[in-house]
Parts: structure tokens; C-alpha cells; sequence
């Protein structure tokens, strides 16, 4: 069993001023819109925002690349000193480094079957007052549009009576992602955009597959603007554009085929019962 320390604030601190420093070394350029819609500061515990019940939110964000998750805990950090717990799927946590990591810092995990433990206890940091972080469309989208989106989201958000805070990130696949590996020349001074929407607010009850596919309407939306303002001009075929904006990753259509492939794939390779 390898070691799984308890979750304590300040590894957490430690995880954050490391990405800040990487962001530092790199001049990684971080440009931000919405952030009104952020939830107001508050007050701290120490260096970090103090949990409040009541004050909890669902955080939902664009997963194009591997480091999303990153750029999203940043700008929150910055704005108020939070810390986001992710729903993390079991395969990293059972990593002998990861693993130790992703306990310190208090972090969901998403166990391989029977998923409910990992949803109730989402649920009960969310009433707590905690942040949590989702990828709701559970998967890289290699063709750099928001893929349909699981429903999880809107469920703990009106279960816990906490809006749902659409994040769109755009950029930060160039530095990481499915099929192109890390760059020291792509993340040098890499822009990166992230898009805050307005938050949604549910309850229970309310059609959870309509919430759905509004959330993800929106994180499109926010998508849409962050390309538009973009400080990097792609080149003709760009492999980290959109097919419908003239680059070459796969269409919607490919891409729906690529992951039904992969999805097989891992049901084959895969012993343990459904």
C-alpha cells in the first residue's frame, strides 16, 4: 500500500508555489476575462480562504489539454487565495508519486467502479464550503471543442445547493496534451486564456441533462472567446486549432469515432467488473 498522507493546507501551498514558480520560469502568460464572476474573496485562515459553509461552489472546466486543471487553481489562488479540490480518477492516485500528492492535497478520488463514495464525499465538501473542480466532459477532447459533458456537475450543484462556475480554458493544450508532449519552445512565454462564465445555479428536481447541455453551451461560448482575442496567430493547418476554425485536429465526427475506438479499447483491457 503506498504511503497516502492526510490533506493538509500547507503541501497544498507548497504544490501552488511550485506551479508558480514553473509559471515564472517559463513567463507563461496568463490572460483572464470574467472574473467578476469568481466568488468574492472572503476572509482567509492563515494564507489560504477560510471555508465557509454555504460558500461552496462547483467549478467546471474545459479539458483540452493536461494542464488545465493547473491554470484554473492559479487564477482562483490569485483571486482569493482558494484552494480546489479536483475529482481525480483512481488510476493517478494509485501512481507511487502522484498518489501521495494527490492525498496531501485533498483531492476527490474517482474509484474504478461504484462511484458513488467519490460523489457523496464531492457533495459533502461542497456543503462544507469547499471548491471543487470537474472536468465534466471526462476526457481530453483532442478536437479542441467541449465534448458532450457528463451530468455530474449540475447534480452536486443542486444536491449541495451551489452554483456551477463555467471555466473555459484555451491555450494550455499547446503546452500539454493527448499526442504532443511538453515543449520547452511551446511553453516559452506561452499565452494562455481562460474565460470565466456566469454561474448557473440548479436545483433539485430541475432536468439535469437540460442543465447539462446549458453548461456546456456555455463553456463553448467561453471557448469562442477566448480565440478571439487570442494574442498568438495560428498558422495554415495549425494541429492546436479546431477543425471549423481551419487547423488540423480531428472534426467532430473523428473525434466522436477516436474516442468510441478508445472506449473499447479500455473495456477490453480492463479485468475488473462493471
Amino acid at each position: 500500500m503506498a504511503w497516502r498522507p492526510a490533506p493538509n493546507d500547507p503541501f497544498y501551498r507548497v504544490i501552488v508555489r511550485c506551479a508558480l514558480l514553473l509559471r515564472r520560469v517559463f513567463r507563461i502568460r496568463i490572460i483572464s476575462s470574467g472574473t467578476e464572476h469568481l466568488p468574492p474573496p472572503g476572509t482567509r485562515t492563515g494564507t489560504s480562504r477560510a471555508v465557509v459553509p454555504g460558500n461552496g461552489a462547483v467549478f467546471a472546466i474545459t479539458h483540452f489539454g493536461y494542464v488545465d486543471f493547473a491554470v484554473a487553481e492559479l487564477l482562483l489562488w490569485e483571486h482569493s487565495r482558494a484552494e480546489l479540490r479536483f475529482l481525480v480518477h483512481q488510476g493517478a492516485a494509485d501512481h507511487w508519486l502522484a498518489g501521495p500528492a494527490i492525498s496531501a492535497a485533498g483531492h476527490v478520488v474517482v474509484g474504478y467502479s461504484g462511484r458513488s463514495d467519490a460523489y457523496d464525499a464531492a457533495v459533502a465538501k461542497l456543503r462544507a464550503g469547499e471548491y471543487v473542480g470537474v472536468f465534466p466532459e471526462a476526457g481530453v477532447s483532442r478536437s479542441f471543442t467541449v465534448r458532450e459533458c457528463r451530468t455530474g456537475a449540475v447534480r452536486m450543484a443542486a444536491e449541495a445547493g451551489v452554483p456551477v462556475i463555467p471555466v473555459s480554458v484555451w491555450g494550455a493544450h499547446r503546452v500539454l496534451t493527448r499526442g504532443h508532449g511538453f515543449s520547452a519552445g511551446r511553453t516559452w512565454r506561452a499565452p494562455v486564456r481562460i474565460h470565466v462564465g456566469e454561474p448557473l445555479a440548479f436545483a433539485p428536481g430541475d432536468d439535469v441533462e437540460a442543465g447539462t447541455k446549458e453548461l456546456r453551451a456555455r463553456l463553448q461560448d467561453g471557448i469562442g472567446k477566448c480565440i478571439v482575442d487570442f494574442p498568438l496567430q495560428p498558422e495554415p493547418g495549425a494541429w492546436w486549432m479546431p477543425a471549423h476554425l481551419d487547423g488540423s485536429a480531428p472534426t467532430e465526427p473523428e473525434r466522436q469515432l477516436l474516442d468510441a475506438q478508445d472506449a473499447a479499447r479500455g473495456r477490453r483491457r480492463d479485468p475488473r467488473p462493471n
